[in-house]
């Protein structure tokens, strides 16, 4: 599971792939065309074909042939089990057994990540 954790998170480490998935996740099951996800991330095509091919390569994405466009879309159970693998675990260390310990999360500054919109996983595409 870690390995496969670490991949997953090494491929999203590059903000221009981090990007794309997040718009592959918008998107849900009908996925993007390449042509319109360049448009959106205002890359050359051929360059955003470079990071679209490791997202397959993770398995963090699909892509189908349609006519002369190429369809990607997220792989939505794979994301689900990243974000399951990271909270599997979630207050172990403070003797809890109640899975939804994590749910509430104390009072924070803000931080310099605050414009990270995080989602509930049980939310998406429902």
């Amino acid at each position: 599971d870690t390995i496969l954790a670490a991949e997953a998170f090494a491929t999203l480490s590059s903000p221009t792939r981090l990007n794309a998935y997040r718009l592959l996740v918008r998107a849900g099951r009908q996925g993007k065309v390449a042509g319109e996800l360049a448009t959106l991330l205002d890359l050359p095509p051929a360059n955003l074909s470079f990071h679209l091919k490791a997202l397959v390569a993770a398995d963090l994405a699909s892509v189908t042939q349609e006519g002369r466009f190429q369809r990607y879309r997220a792989n939505l159970e794979r994301m689900q089990d990243l974000v399951a693998f990271l909270s599997r675990e979630c207050c172990v260390d403070e003797g809890s057994s109640d899975a939804t310990c994590c749910d509430s999360t104390p009072e924070m500054e803000p931080t310099a990540h605050a414009d990270l919109q995080l989602f509930e996983p049980a939310l998406c595409c429902a």
